[in-house]
C-alpha cells in the first residue's frame, strides 16, 4: 500500500528535488510575469463585467461613462505599480506589504497587513476560478448548473501543478497567459481599425434596452447618483489585485531580483491599463449590455428576453462582434479567457505560500507552513490555500457577482498601510544619508510612496462605503479572525519557549537523581520480551515489571510462567477490583513520582506494528489510553516498543536501503 501511495505521489508531483537545487527554480521575467501577474492581467476579463453591471443599475445613459471610470481606475493602477516599484527595491527579501508594514509601522500593523493579504489570496482564487467557470459553461452548455463543481476542479488541478513545483507550474501557465495578452491585443487593434473604417458590428446585446432600478429613473443624478458611480469605480480597482503579489515573490525571481521585479511591474502595470481601456472603449463602440439580471433588468423592443436567453460575459460578447465572420477568432478569445481566468489563481498559489512561510517563521502561523515539500514548494501553505478558496466556491455557489462584493477590501487595507510604510521609511533614511545625490533618489521615491498612501487610502474608503453591506463586512469580519489568531500563536509559541527556556534550576535538575523504569506487562510473548531488553539495555536504577490484576486465574498464569522463565526482573500485580486498566498505573506511576520526586520514571509500553488501517483498531487501544493520560504526567517519560507484526512488511518504503538494526 505504501509502495502504490508513493508511486501515486511521485506520477503526480515528481520526482523529490533536493535543496540544493534551490536556484533552478528560480524564475526570468519572462516566466516571472505570468506568474505573478496573471492575476492583475486577467482582472481585464471581469473588472470591465463589474463596472458595466454598477452602471447599469442607473440605465444605458450611465454606462456610456464607463470608459471614464476605467480611466480613473488606470490612473490609481499606475501610480500603485510605481509606489511598488520603490517597495521592491527596498524590501526584496519577499515579506512584501508585511515586512514593510511590521518593521516601520509595527507587529500590529505587519499582522494586519498579513490577515488582509491572506484573506486576499484565498478570494483571488474563488473569484479567478468562479470566473473562468462561468466563461467555460458559456462556451459549453452542458456545465451550465454545474459551475462550482467545476471550479472545484480546477482548483484541485491547480493544487497538483503548484505542488509540482514553481518553475515548472510557471512554465505551463505561460502559454496560455501570452496567448491572452496576444489576442486582447489583436482585439483591440482589429476593433481600432473596423470602428475607424466605419466597419464594426453591434455587439449581441446592442439592442437591449436596461430598465433602471427605482431610485434612478434620472441616471447619475444626485447622492445616489454619485455613491453608484462610486460603487463602480470601486468595483473596477478589481483590477488592482495582484500588484502586491510580486513584492511577496521578490525571492523567485533570478538575479538581480529587485530590478527583475521591478521590471515585471511595469510590464504588468502598462500591459493591464491598455487592455483595460481597450475593452471598455470597444464596449462603448459596440453597444454591449451587461447586468446583473438579464431577464429583470434587459428588455427588446419593450418585451422580456426569452427564457432561454443567456447573457455572455463582456469579452465574448465583443470578439463575437469583432471577429464577426470569423468564428475561430472568437472561439480562441472565449478559450483563451476562461483559461487565464483560471490560471489568475496562480499568482495566489504563489504568494499566499511564501508570505505563509514568513508568517510561520516569525511565530504568527504553525510552523508546518514554513517548511517546503519535498519538490522545494512550500506544499502545506499550497494546500491550505486550495482548502479555503473551495470552500468560499462552495458556499457562494461559484457566482462572481456575490462574491467580487468580498473583493478588494483586503488588497486595498495592505496596499494603504504598505505606502505609509514606506512613507516612514524614507523619511527615516534621509535623516541618515548625507550623499546629496541618494537623497534626491529617497525624496522622489517618498514622493510616489506619499502619493500612493493618499490614492489607496482614498479608494480603501470609497470601496468601504460602497461594499460594506454587499459584502465586504464578511471580508472584515474574517480578516479580524485572522488577526485575532495569528496574535494567539504568536503568544501560544512565546509561552512555549519561555517555559522551555534553560535557566539555572532546570540546568541543575537536568539529569535526574534516579531513574524508574515500569514495563508493562498484559502477557509473556515476543513483545514483552523485547520490552523488557530494552529496558535492560537502558541500565536503568530501578527497573521492574508491572501488569494488572483483572482476573485471578489469568494473574496466577502469569505469574507462573514469570517465575519459570527466572527473568531478573520484578513483576509487581496491581489490583484493579473494578477491572479498569488505565486508572491503577496512573495511579502507580504517580505513587513513584510523589515518593521520589527527582527520580525520572519510564514506562515501556509495548505495540503492535500492523499493516491495515483495520488493524489497528483491533490492537493497541489500551496503549493509546495509557500513552494519552501518562503524556500529561510531569517527570514520566513513555516510551514505545514497538513489535513488528508480518502485515506490516513492506510498508515502510526503504526496504532495501539500509542495513537491518539488532533483534531482540
Amino acid at each position: 500500500m505504501s509502495d502504490i501511495a508513493d508511486a501515486a505521489k511521485r506520477l503526480l508531483l515528481g520526482r523529490p528535488v533536493r535543496s540544493e537545487n534551490l536556484g533552478h527554480t528560480l524564475l526570468p521575467k519572462r516566466v516571472a510575469l505570468p506568474v505573478f501577474a496573471s492575476d492583475a492581467l486577467s482582472s481585464v476579463a471581469y473588472a470591465p463585467d463589474e463596472i458595466l453591471l454598477t452602471l447599469a443599475v442607473a440605465g444605458i445613459a450611465a454606462t456610456t461613462i464607463s470608459p471614464w471610470v476605467g480611466l480613473g481606475v488606470v490612473v490609481v493602477l499606475l501610480v500603485v505599480v510605481s509606489s511598488y516599484r520603490q517597495n521592491v527595491r527596498a524590501y526584496p527579501s519577499g515579506g512584501g506589504d508585511y515586512e514593510v508594514a511590521t518593521t516601520n509601522l509595527g507587529p500590529s500593523a505587519g499582522i494586519g497587513v498579513a490577515s488582509a493579504l491572506l484573506v486576499d489570496y484565498v478570494l483571488t482564487v474563488a473569484v479567478s476560478i468562479s470566473s473562468g467557470a462561468q466563461y467555460a459553461a458559456s462556451a459549453l452548455p452542458f456545465l451550465r448548473g454545474h459551475e462550482a463543481l467545476f471550479a472545484v476542479a480546477v482548483v484541485v488541478i491547480l493544487t497538483v501543478m503548484n505542488l509540482r513545483g514553481v518553475r515548472e507550474s510557471g512554465t505551463v501557465f505561460a502559454i496560455p497567459t501570452y496567448c491572452f495578452m496576444a489576442l486582447i491585443g489583436l482585439l483591440a487593434v482589429v476593433g481600432a481599425i473596423r470602428y475607424f473604417a466605419d466597419d464594426l458590428p453591434l455587439a449581441e446585446s446592442a439592442g437591449f434596452e436596461i430598465t433602471p432600478e427605482a431610485g434612478f429613473d434620472q441616471g447619475l443624478t444626485g447622492l445616489a447618483g454619485a455613491f453608484l458611480l462610486a460603487r463602480a469605480f470601486a468595483s473596477g480597482c478589481a483590477a488592482l489585485t495582484g500588484v502586491e503579489a510580486i513584492s511577496n515573490g521578490v525571492p523567485a525571481f533570478r538575479k538581480p531580483k529587485s530590478r527583475n521585479a521591478a521590471t515585471t511591474l511595469a510590464l504588468l502595470g502598462g500591459i493591464s491599463a491598455t487592455m483595460m481601456i481597450s475593452i471598455l472603449l470597444l464596449s462603448q463602440a459596440t453597444g454591449v449590455k451587461y447586468v446583473e439580471d438579464a431577464h429583470d433588468q434587459l428588455t427588446s423592443g419593450g418585451q422580456p428576453l426569452p427564457e432561454d436567453y443567456n447573457q455572455h460575459p463582456v469579452i465574448s460578447q465583443l470578439a463575437e462582434a469583432v471577429f464577426q465572420g470569423f468564428t475561430p477568432a472568437f472561439v480562441a478569445v472565449s478559450i483563451v479567457t476562461g483559461l487565464i481566468l483560471v490560471l489568475a489563481a496562480n499568482t495566489a498559489f504563489n504568494g499566499f505560500p511564501v508570505l505563509g512561510s514568513i508568517l510561520a517563521k516569525d511565530g504568527f502561523l504553525p510552523r508546518q507552513l514554513h517548511t517546503r515539500g519535498d519538490r522545494l514548494a512550500f506544499s502545506n501553505g499550497i494546500i491550505t490555500l486550495a482548502v479555503a478558496a473551495i470552500v468560499l466556491i462552495v458556499a457562494f455557489d461559484a457566482q462572481v457577482t456575490r462574491l467580487i462584493q468580498l473583493y478588494i477590501v483586503g488588497v486595498f487595507v495592505s496596499f494603504t498601510l504598505s505606502q505609509l510604510g514606506m512613507l516612514r521609511h524614507w523619511t527615516r533614511a534621509l535623516r541618515k544619508e548625507p550623499d546629496p545625490h541618494e537623497r534626491s533618489r529617497m525624496q522622489r521615491s517618498r514622493l510616489v510612496n506619499g502619493v500612493g498612501f493618499v490614492m489607496t487610502a482614498t479608494v480603501l474608503v470609497i470601496v468601504l462605503a460602497t461594499k460594506f453591506t454587499h459584502g465586504a463586512w464578511i471580508t472584515l469580519l474574517a480578516m479580524g479572525v485572522l488577526f485575532a489568531l495569528m496574535k494567539g500563536i504568536r503568544a501560544h509559541y512565546g509561552r512555549v519557549r519561555d517555559e522551555l527556556e534553560l535557566d539555572d534550576v532546570a540546568g541543575a535538575r537536568a539529569l535526574p537523581s534516579r531513574v524508574h523504569a515500569i514495563v508493562l506487562v498484559s502477557k509473556i510473548h515476543k513483545p514483552t520480551m523485547r520490552a523488557v531488553a530494552y529496558a535492560r539495555a537502558s541500565r536503568p536504577s530501578v527497573l521492574e515489571a508491572v501488569t494488572v490484576g483483572v482476573d485471578a486465574d489469568e494473574i496466577a498464569d502469569l505469574r507462573a510462567r514469570w517465575e519459570a522463565l527466572d527473568l531478573p526482573v520484578p513483576l509487581r500485580v496491581l489490583d484493579s477490583p473494578f477491572r479498569e486498566i488505565t486508572r491503577p498505573v496512573l495511579k502507580y506511576v504517580r505513587s513513584v513520582r510523589r515518593d521520589s520526586p527527582r527520580d525520572l520514571v519510564v514506562v515501556y509500553i509495548p505495540e503492535y506494528v500492523v499493516g491495515h488501517w483495520w488493524e489497528q483498531l483491533l490492537h493497541n487501544q489500551s496503549a493509546l489510553r495509557l500513552k494519552g493520560r501518562l503524556l500529561f504526567t510531569p517527570g514520566v517519560v513513555v516510551a514505545s516498543v514497538p513489535w513488528q507484526l508480518s502485515s506490516s512488511a513492506g510498508q515502510t518504503g526503504l526496504e532495501g536501503t539500509s542495513p537491518r538494526g539488532p533483534r531482540f
